[in-house]
């Protein structure tokens, strides 16, 4: 019981800590509260050709966006048509690599072509790196690239591939094991690996390739993750289910937004975005869904953000939507160049969209729509599918071929 309430600390401390570690971090998939939001008031809102601080060729290729604690950005890749996965290791200033594992090697799943084999990104604490790769295992390294473990979570069938990222919550690894039909969610020992607890994902809510995110319910910690037709909490302890709220709409590829006491959700097909409220027990469908309104103009990969009273999404062809984030009420929507796949991140009061040509539209959120800045990226024959980073006055943008550092020196 004791070691049950000092984990359960533990998981309130991430809310508390956020980012404030003793080096610059960004130590997961939208950072660490999960929410693309970061508290760096330097970094760059207009650039050219001449902010590109650096830029790094990468092996293979892949769209795991950059993950950095300290000096080091840790990224994934697949090689050979998939037939190889590695995971490597950036100087955060130089460019350089400093590591490259290959952490599996053998005959590839299907994946989409948007997909590949190397999309979810890897999770640090700043002792290890984790990595997943669907069919080809998760694993753990040390930050020098030493392997601690692997594991081997299935075959992972279907057309799509697999995409969800690892989080690390406390002494576990928690890792959304889905494609398109039946899966499981796990929680594995972040030191040996071994099972902690593993929980079905059945019918409505299985199938997608979301990341689950942590979202404080009064003095709880719950553990959310998005799905095919449905949203779901989970007890992050012992993996138990302890609500379900249905959506409107197939393909749990964004991942659910947390601001101040309720979530954000949109699904991959067309359909409503909707607030749910923490908490509850069961189908919470009508008693927590806080309110939904319908959305316009194509698929949705794109995560929602938050910015003060202000929600903003960004659908696969590029239309700007800005939405009351208390009422759900539709203040104003614009058209972007797109498309757009990865999920946008605010700073500062602003919010940048960066389209899968490189191209990076920042928005002030407002009643109004107002552009501050479009920064184009000299990126020829290269594709943008990884989110934006952000880290002490610089952003990071993972092409499938290379690695941009914009800012100040």
């Amino acid at each position: 019981m004791a070691f049950r309430n000092l984990f359960a600390s533990s998981l309130m401390l991430i809310f508390t800590l956020g980012a404030l570690a003793a080096e610059p971090t960004w130590p997961r998939y939208r950072g660490p509260d999960g929410n693309s939001q970061s508290s760096d008031k330097n970094l760059p809102v207009k650039w050219d050709a001449k902010s590109i601080v650096w830029k790094k060729e990468l092996p293979g290729s892949g769209q795991s966006s950059p993950i950095i604690w300290g000096d080091r950005i840790f990224l994934t890749a697949a090689l050979e048509n998939g037939k190889k996965r590695v995971v490597f290791c950036v100087d955060r200033k130089k460019g350089d690599i400093l590591w490259l594992e290959v952490a599996w090697t053998g005959e590839p799943e299907a994946s989409h072509a948007q997909n590949g084999w190397a999309t979810a990104s890897c999770a640090t604490d700043g002792e290890r790196v984790v990595a997943f790769f669907g069919k080809g295992g998760i694993h753990c390294y040390t930050m020098e690239g030493k392997l601690i473990w692997s594991r081997d979570l299935g075959t992972f069938p279907g057309m799509w591939g697999t995409a969800a990222s690892p989080i690390i919550v406390g002494d576990q690894v928690i890792q959304n094991c889905e494609e398109a039909g039946k899966g499981s969610l796990v929680a594995l020992n972040k030191k040996d690996g071994k099972d902690v607890w593993s929980t079905p994902r059945t019918a409505p809510e299985r199938g997608g390739w979301s990341t689950p995110v942590l979202v404080k319910s009064g003095d709880k910690t719950e553990l959310v993750l998005n799905g095919e037709k449905a949203v779901s909490g989970y007890d992050p302890l012992k993996g138990t289910q302890l609500w379900t709220c249905k959506s409107f709409a197939g393909r749990g590829e964004p991942t659910v937004t947390p601001g101040d006491g309720i979530m954000y959700v949109i699904n991959g097909q067309p359909g409503d975005i909707y607030a749910v409220k923490p908490g509850g027990k069961g189908d919470v469908t009508k008693s927590h869904m806080a309110w939904h309104t319908p959305r316009k103009g194509g698929r949705d990969q794109p995560s929602p953000v938050l910015v003060g009273k202000y929600l903003l999404v960004v659908n696969m062809p590029g239309l700007v939507i800005c939405y009351d984030a208390e009422t759900g009420k539709q203040l104003w929507d614009d058209r972007i160049k797109g498309p757009y796949s990865s999920s946008p991140i605010a700073a500062n009061g602003l919010v940048y969209f960066q389209n899968e040509a490189g191209e990076t539209t920042v928005i002030e959120p407002g009643p109004a729509v107002k552009i501050v800045a479009t920064n184009p990226l000299d990126a020829k024959g290269e594709v943008f599918r990884a989110a934006l980073t952000p880290c002490e006055g610089q952003i990071f943008a993972r092409s499938d071929k290379m690695l941009y550092c914009i800012g100040k020196k």
